[in-house]
């Protein structure tokens, strides 16, 4: 008997799990901002000593407060990445769930952030290091950050393992 996830295909099961990812990732990025700012008063907190601080910050640019003032810009930019992502993921032929995963957290973490910059103009940060300088970030720039890097290297390594049956079958029926 079939199970309904393998029922819906492989181009369904992608663009399910892409969703489900895309839609957890921007829960706990909202309910992580909203409690951030319930908790950190005026000035900072500690959350892990000598590691992580937590910091009220409000930013109108995008990472390390590149393009200040360009919120319209990041909202068209996010759009067209969620767009094109959906697009990816429900078009490419025998796509790795890893990298369906992968395009998943960078696209919740850009919707994530677009939804503070349409309701708010600007992004709610709050996670600073305290053993280092760093600019403060919060849950969708991590996984935007480790999105990107997983996609990378997963669609990497995915594209050359195609290339290289590609290969093997083509001397295969060339010796036939």
């Amino acid at each position: 008997m079939e199970t309904r996830l393998s029922a819906i295909g492989g181009k369904g099961l992608h663009l399910f799990l892409f969703w489900v990812i895309v839609i957890l990732v921007v829960l706990v990025d909202q309910s992580t901002k909203a409690a951030a700012i319930e908790v950190i008063e005026d000035g900072s907190t500690m959350l892990i000593p000598g590691i992580i601080d937590l910091v009220h910050v409000e930013n109108t640019g995008a990472a390390f407060s590149i393009g200040e003032g360009g919120g319209i810009v990041f909202v068209a930019v996010a759009i067209v990445f969620l767009l094109g992502a959906c697009y990816f993921v429900w078009h490419e032929e025998d796509l790795p769930l890893g990298v369906v995963a992968s395009v998943g957290l960078v696209a919740g973490g850009g919707l994530g952030n677009m939804i503070d910059r349409l309701m708010n103009g600007s992004v709610t940060d709050f996670l600073s290091t305290a053993f280092m300088k760093f600019p403060v970030f919060n849950v969708a720039d991590m996984c935007v950050t480790v999105g990107v890097a997983c996609a990378v290297v997963g669609y990497w390594v995915w594209d050359s393992r195609k290339e290289s049956a590609a290969v093997d079958n083509k001397s295969n029926a060339s010796h036939v």
